[in-house]
């Protein structure tokens, strides 16, 4: 009997389809973690000009190792202080804490500035709180007290302190979700804020979803300022920030100053439910080795500058370090001098708020984590033109197109960040 030609071939093509069809899903499952992030990356191809365009999204430098892309055009906000109508006169207080880090902090503050505009209250300056005993920390320590104020004046009235005569154990406690709506504090705020006169807020988390909603509030502005313009860090910290960040484009030479920020942790890496099993089981995460053969696969060479995360070099990253030489971790980047302060103990506030910083601001950025420091980063990268955020996926193969791998949050436009800003 003959062999079809035609047969052979349909065969081929079905098989490749196959195997497309599967990596999409393996890197919809990283990002269903999201709260069901829907949505694939566009795939575009690269051309021998090696210079891409796709709906304003990505451009592909000329030049440089790798598959490096170009900061877009930074957004302005949306949002207007015309739109906001003057504050009533305050009544109660609204006191609350920021936890766990500042992919928390931004999510905690717009629903705080939200409750209290809503109540015509006044906003008390939170503290800062970390997951560890004694990590406790005044706001100062952090970020910037009067850009703060400054932020909200005319929005909501923010006071440094509560009144002496206001014991903390008389505030009534009140847990609201992240995203609070009208309709939730209507229901459940408003009615214990009337009846105890102050409260202390706290967000809860069902969800990391960050997509933006076709919905719109008489909130939303408030929301888009409280999550995007009321924290900025305060010098000391900012200068540390910068200060690794030049040092990481030092080493960087050979690609051109352009290096790469990778969110892995190895605490989370142990954690037993991190990764899935079996075929149709969701991956939340990708270790070392699997984070350097996404790398080398999508096209970055082996001279490529690597941020990690992770607190302190652990043996597991060694992989990593193994294929890209020029792998670092905080310890090996901060100026000696801000060690002593800065990495007091592992997992502090402050290592978190510089890993959130520099990640936000990298050439490239890769979650090898799903989950709100992912989501929260996003937003930030594309508030400031960055919107190179890749999603690793277990390739076959040996290579792949970098454009595949883009963000949904980016490729289909659905981050909340892209409601807030123009």
């Amino acid at each position: 009997m003959g062999i079809d030609l035609r047969q052979v071939v349909a065969g081929i093509l079905t098989l490749t389809m196959f195997v497309m069809l599967g990596q999409m899903i393996k890197r919809d499952h990283f990002d269903s973690l999201q709260d069901k992030l829907p949505g694939e990356a566009q795939d575009v191809q690269v051309g021998n000009a090696n210079v891409i365009e796709k709906d304003g999204l990505v451009k592909l430098s000329k030049g440089s190792k790798g598959p490096w892309m170009k900061d877009s055009q930074e957004l302005k906000p949306c949002w207007s202080r015309t739109t906001f109508d003057g504050i009533e006169q305050s009544r109660g207080y609204v006191t609350f804490s920021l936890t766990n880090g500042p992919e928390y902090h931004v999510s905690q503050m717009a629903d705080a500035v939200i409750v209290a505009r809503y109540l015509a209250a006044a906003l008390v300056l939170p503290d800062i709180r970390g997951s560890r005993p004694g990590d406790e920390r005044n706001f100062e320590d952090i970020y910037d007290v009067e850009k703060f104020m400054k932020s909200l004046d005319g929005v909501v009235k923010v006071v440094k302190q509560l009144p002496n005569e206001i014991s903390i154990r008389d505030l009534a406690a009140v847990k609201v979700p992240n995203r609070v709506t009208e309709d939730h504090i209507v229901e459940n705020v408003q009615p214990i804020f009337k009846s105890k006169g102050n409260i202390r807020l706290a967000t809860y988390f069902p969800t990391v979803n960050m997509r933006k909603t076709t919905q719109k509030s008489s909130v939303d502005s408030v929301s888009c300022l409280g999550m995007f313009g009321t924290l900025e860090l305060q010098p000391e910290v900012s200068e540390v920030v910068d200060s690794m960040i030049e040092r990481l484009r030092t080493l960087s030479r050979k690609s051109d100053g352009l290096f790469i920020a990778v969110d892995l942790r190895v605490d989370v890496l142990e954690n037993k439910n991190c990764h899935g099993s079996g075929t149709n089981v969701a991956k939340s995460c990708y270790n070392a080795q699997e984070i350097a053969l996404f790398l080398r696969k999508v096209g970055f060479d082996t001279d490529t500058t690597i941020y990690l995360t992770q607190s302190k070099w652990d043996n597991s990253l060694s992989v990593l370090k193994d294929i890209f030489p020029k792998t670092y971790t905080k310890e090996n980047i901060m100026p000696e001098e801000k060690k002593g302060k800065f990495l007091e103990f592992e997992g502090s506030e402050l290592e978190k708020v510089i890993d959130f910083y520099i990640c936000s601001k990298s050439d490239v950025f890769v979650p090898a984590l799903s989950g709100l420091f992912y989501a929260n980063v996003a937003g930030k990268r594309i508030a400031l033109g960055k919107p190179q955020i890749l999603v690793p996926a277990d390739i076959p193969g040996t290579s792949a197109t970098v454009t595949n791998y883009l963000s949904p949050y980016v490729a289909k436009k659905n981050h909340l960040a892209y409601s807030c800003f123009c």
